[in-house]
Formats: structure tokens, sequence, C-alpha cells
């Protein structure tokens, strides 16, 4: 048997290294160049690769092809696989044949990392047997090749590109957190597409499995408004928490001590809470857990509080829902810093919330035409800028004792940066430079 992994990143070294101990013939190849550090570790595993081209002849003799999340089943090489009735599958479906214990898998448009590392932290405190991977640091494949004793559970964070060519995954616990407008190139601008990704994740899962999902959300009730399925339904309403408490079928928690803020952090939170709950768990050990919980940066990141400014670093916001929900989390004036590579944002769903709250804001990013248009009528300092330094001591000048300077940017990083973990990096930089 011959599996050809389709890309050198993670997710692909981790799927070659897997198929390469399930006794597979093992070929590596990616379009573009592989990090150093990748090549070596191909190598030390004598696994044959390519980079900077596909050959044709070394891919599309292969039983199985893994594909790597970020090629599209649009490029030239994925087609004329599919052409020849090769089956192309991603990393999650691959690694998850090898994998004995329970899947719990958490999608959305917003709120997965914070809500996977949150249900991680719950049942590793509790005391569960539990592992983390998908989205978030090391992939699927990589544990379960180098783990002999797997965990009971593996909570795993998809986004749709992972979810997309999943064929089997059925796990025993999916949340669906909400889906608005995001990736829309990779789905040919056609939201019911990008829909239809997300319900990947509950696509196999029946009897005796749970969905937990976002009953708040239009379109995910339009959605599951003729789907009938055998699995557990929880449907997460406003009903179940505010910003201070959440109230589950099972038991009552604060949010009193947690580092979570904001009414879509409640909500992550209650979906984390729901899925301790259908393993078992409740009471004092997940209050203990949900106080203990520190989020991943560039998620609302308190950098600094300088001369009395808050400087909060969302770097991570990527979309206009995400700085929706961090304008509304803001309890100070803000002086917003956002801006890059535009993914064809809608932002008047946000002008009443922006004309509430901000005062100034900093237009960071190479083309910043549509923001200034957006804005200038809206606030009544609207700046732009290409250095994060310079938006740094922009709103440093703007913002007063007793209000905030916000990096919520909407949009994508890589006009300036080389990913958003580099444009929180530098925002964090330059803000403690002032102290």
């Amino acid at each position: 048997m011959k599996a050809v992994i389709l890309g050198a990143g993670e997710s692909g070294l981790g799927a070659a290294i897997l198929a390469q101990q399930k006794g597979y013939d093992v070929f590596v190849s990616d379009f573009g160049n592989i990090k150093e550090n990748f090549q070596k570790e191909l190598q030390q595993h004598y696994i044959p690769f390519e980079q900077n081209k596909h050959t044709s002849e070394s891919i599309l003799d292969a039983d199985c092809i893994i594909k790597s999340p970020g090629i599209p089943d649009t490029a030239h090489i994925v087609q004329l696989a599919l052409n020849n009735n090769i089956p192309v599958i991603s990393e999650i479906d691959f690694a998850a044949k090898f994998f004995n214990g329970k899947i719990i898998a958490i999608t959305g448009s917003n709120g997965k990392t914070t809500t996977t590392n949150l249900t991680y932290h719950l049942l590793h405190t509790a005391g569960l047997s539990v592992g983390i991977a998908g989205n978030v640091g090391i992939s699927f494949a990589r544990l379960i090749a180098s783990h002999a004793l797997h965990p009971d559970f593996f909570v795993l964070e998809l986004s749709s590109f992972q979810l997309d060519n999943c064929y089997e995954l059925r796990p025993y616990i999916a949340v669906l957190l909400n889906i608005t407008p995001d990736h829309m190139d990779r789905y040919d601008y056609d939201l019911d597409k990008y829909i239809a990704s997300k319900f990947r994740i509950m696509q196999n899962q029946g009897e005796g499995d749970v969905f937990i999902y976002n009953a708040m959300d239009e379109n995910i009730n339009a959605f599951l408004k003729n789907k009938h399925a055998a699995m557990k339904r929880i449907a997460v309403s406003d009903k179940f928490f505010d910003n201070s408490t959440i109230r589950t079928p099972k038991d009552l928690y604060s949010l009193e001590h947690s580092k979570l803020k904001g009414p879509h952090n409640a909500f992550n939170a209650a979906c984390a809470l729901l899925v301790a709950e259908e393993l078992g768990l409740q009471g004092e050990v997940l209050q203990i857990a949900l106080d203990t919980f520190v989020n991943a940066p560039h998620r609302l990141e308190l950098v600094a509080t300088i001369d009395g400014v808050d400087f909060i670093n969302d770097s991570k916001a990527t979309n206009v829902d995400s700085l929706y929900y961090a304008l509304l989390s803001m309890d100070k004036a803000t002086v917003l810093i956002l801006g890059g590579i535009d993914k064809g944002n809608d932002y008047e769903r946000i002008i009443p919330l922006v004309k509430q709250k901000v005062k100034a804001i900093i237009c960071l990013g190479v083309d910043n035409e549509k923001l200034l248009a957006t804005f200038s009528p809206v606030v009544p300092v609207v700046e732009q800028t290409r250095q994060m330094q310079e938006a740094i001591r922009m709103a440093r000048a703007y913002a007063n004792e007793a209000m905030a300077v916000l990096l919520s940017p909407a949009c994508s990083s890589f006009d300036l940066f080389e990913n958003y973990e580099d444009r929180g990096n530098q925002f964090r930089e330059q803000v403690l430079r002032l102290k």
C-alpha cells in the first residue's frame, strides 16, 4: 500500500510518520519549499520527498493521498488524483482510523482555539486521560504515531479546511460554535459551501453521540431545520450564561475569577462545560479549572497597563465577527488598531458598536482605503500606517488615562507580517517598550 502525502507542514509530516509506522510505502510531495527542520525529520525517518513540484508519476500510483489542509481540492494534482479515483483524505481522518478512544471535535468560525484549550483544561484538571491536537500545536497524526499508549479522549480543534476531506470521522462529542462568512475565496464565495464544510463535523454521528451547537446562530439553525439524526442534541442559547454566570442543566458556575472576558467567551465556556458534564464531570473540580484557565496568546490578551491605559492584543481576530465580540467585551473607551488583507469584509454590522466605544482608529495595512472610507464618517480620528511601532505611537497619543488600546485587526496579517502571531508579538514588543 502506498500513501502519498501532499504538503510537508506539521500536518503532512505527522501523516507521513504515522503512515510509515502503519506499514505504508510513503512519499511526500510539496509544491513549495519544505522547512529545513522538516526535511531533516523526513530524512531521519528515511521518508522520500520532493519539494517545489508535484511529480505526477510519483503521486498518481498511490492507494491513498493524505492532503494537508492548506491545499484546496481545486489544486491541479488533487484533481488529477480524483479523476484517477484515488481517495484523497485529510490527516485528521487518517489519524482517527488508528485511535480507539473517544474524540471531542470542536469547530466554528470564531472561538475554536479558546473552547478547545478550555475543554482540554477542564478534562485534564479533573484527572481524565486526555490529549489535545488538530488546529492547535502538534498534529493529531504525529501524536497518534508517537504514543504507544493513547489517552482515553482527544480534544480536536478542526478548521473547515481540515474537515473538507473528512469522510469517516465520527466524534463522540461534536461542538459547532458559530458560522459566519470566512475563507470565502476557498469556497467560491458561496456561504452554503462553507456551512456544509463546517457541518461535516457531525455527518457520521449517530445514536450515543452528542452534538452541541449554537442555537442563536441563524446559519446553523437553517441548516439543521430539515436534518434528522439519532445523536443527542444540546442547543446552547443565552439562557445558559451571562457575563458572570454559566447555568447548565446540572450546575451553576461563576466567571468572577475567570480570565475569560465578554459574552462570546461566556458562550465558549458554556460549551466546554457541557462537554465536561457529558463525560460525567460537574461541580467544584470544573469551577477550579475554570478559575485557573489561561487562554492562548493573541486572544484579548492584556499585554500591559501603562499610565492607566490598557494595551490589549487580539491579533487572532482576523474577521469582522471576532472584532465585534472584542468591542463588545471592552468596558473602556477604545483606540482601535485594525487592518491587513481584507477578506471581503462587511463592516456595517459593527458601525453602531464602533460609534459607541471607539474614539480613534489606526489603520495598519498596505491598503487602507476601504477602512478609511468606512470609518472616517464614524470616528473622530482615523489615521493610517504600515509600521507597528508607528501604530503604537499614534494609539498612545490618542489614549487618555482609563482608556484602552485594542489590536483587533478583522483582517489577515500577510501584507505586513508573517502571520497573526508575528503581528501580535510585534504589538507586545512595541507596547513593552513604552514602559
